[in-house]
């Protein structure tokens, strides 16, 4: 124990009476592991983000869509769900409520709606009154569609406050009117704001009634609707997409071993999805930046390796009074150690500092986590290098023969 502390403190002492040296040595291993902490900081931040959106949906939350494979795409074949796969869905499931069939009666992408001389364009919904407690969506001002509203056909609409913006609308934009596809809508209610995710606005959209949606698509037959519904019982979640995933293979012909053309997914499977893409994320670019941290380890061991020729009279003297092969083996190690761990604790600090003022920057970005994991990470990896990196330095200086180290000139 003496011999470990001894040697700490001769290297904090090599590392004082160096300290440009020392700072120099460092600057790759703290640039890499701020690097992957930066990079880690802002995943993690924009993963915790997206999980707390996906809580809100409910965990009792499913929804089907049509799905068509890529291959098929590229022949020109598409799959749609139909409103007669909702009335399906209406008569043969039990145990389910608040059904909402949901499409867009302008495409995937929307149209442009337009207000008072100001133009957007915006993702436009057609939705029933139950896709209010299906997908958890509920009015900041006004109310939300009613089913009197969709029996009516009335051309009422429930926008975002990302539209509202667009359009330079009032605060509380309810009784204003907007232009949808050539038709002008009453908005009767705007939805809480919902954030963004991927840089992607939620919150740019106007919502509309079903009925009044199917008439201004036309062809209500050619619809490709996805249906949102809740499970009463959550315990009988798995129960519930099983007998859905066989009343619509029924419905839908498929054989034995044939490919769903449906998906159905509940809000936590959703979640998982976008889990995973965070972990790849992750793993890639942490991987690209953790590229300087072996720039960093290459960078000790040179400087260890010239500190050992300097110190070789040093060592000389050291092993003529006794140090045996392992006191200076280990005396140069813990240097090597020391400079590795001071540059990863130094990279930590600066690593949380750009995340988090990458992520002040970028408008709507969620704020930087640093999660437990990455902080063990910085420090065991620094660390490692430092071990790594430092063993060869250190063998050549514990190698040394004593008379030759004291003639050395």
């Amino acid at each position: 124990m003496f011999s470990i502390i001894e040697s700490f403190r001769s290297a904090l002492q090599s590392i004082r009476a160096h300290s440009l040296r020392s700072f120099l040595t460092s600057l790759g291993i703290i640039i890499g592991v701020a690097s992957v902490i930066a990079v880690v900081s802002l995943i993690q931040g924009l993963s915790a983000s997206i999980g707390n959106q996906f809580k809100g949906l409910g965990a009792n939350s499913l929804t089907v869509f049509a799905d068509t494979p890529f291959e098929q795409q590229l022949q020109g074949k598409r799959n749609v769900l139909t409103l007669l796969d909702f009335d399906r869905i209406v008569t043969h499931i039990d145990d389910i409520s608040n059904v909402s069939p949901a499409f867009g009666p302008f495409g995937d992408f929307g149209t442009t709606v337009r207000h008072a001389g100001q133009s957007t364009f915006s993702r436009i919904t057609a939705v029933t009154a139950a896709y209010q407690d299906a997908s958890q969506s509920f009015p900041q001002y006004g109310r939300f569609i009613r089913a009197d509203d969709d029996r009516s056909r009335r051309r009422v609409a429930v926008i975002g406050p990302k539209l509202r913006d667009e359009l330079q609308l009032p605060e509380n934009p309810v009784g204003q009117f907007i232009e949808i596809g050539g038709e002008w809508f009453k908005i009767i209610g705007m939805n809480e704001a919902q954030g963004e995710t991927f840089g992607i606005s939620k919150d740019n959209f106007a919502l509309i009634p079903f009925s009044v949606g199917s008439a201004m698509a036309g062809n209500a037959a050619k619809l490709s609707i996805s249906i949102s519904f809740t499970v009463n019982n959550i315990d009988e979640l798995d129960a519930v997409q099983g007998r859905l995933t066989g009343l619509l293979r029924t419905a839908h012909k498929l054989k034995p071993g044939q490919r769903n053309d449906f998906k159905v997914q509940t809000a936590a499977q959703l979640g998982e999805t976008f889990d995973n893409i965070i972990a790849m994320m992750t793993a890639v670019l942490g991987g690209i930046v953790s590229v300087s941290l072996l720039v960093g380890g290459i960078g000790i061991m040179n400087i260890m390796l010239v500190s050992v020729t300097e110190r070789t009279r040093e060592i000389g003297i050291c092993k003529a009074l006794g140090a045996q092969r392992h006191h200076i083996l280990l005396q140069f190690l813990i240097e090597a150690t020391t400079l590795s761990v001071l540059g990863g604790l130094v990279g930590l600090g600066l690593g949380y500092l750009l995340g988090f003022g990458a992520a002040k920057m970028i408008p709507n970005f969620p704020d930087a986590v640093v999660p437990w994991w990455a902080i063990v990470m910085a420090i065991g990896f620094s660390s490692a290098v430092g071990i790594l990196f430092g063993i060869m330095p250190a063998a050549k200086a514990a190698n040394l023969n004593p008379i030759d180290a004291l003639r050395y000139e």
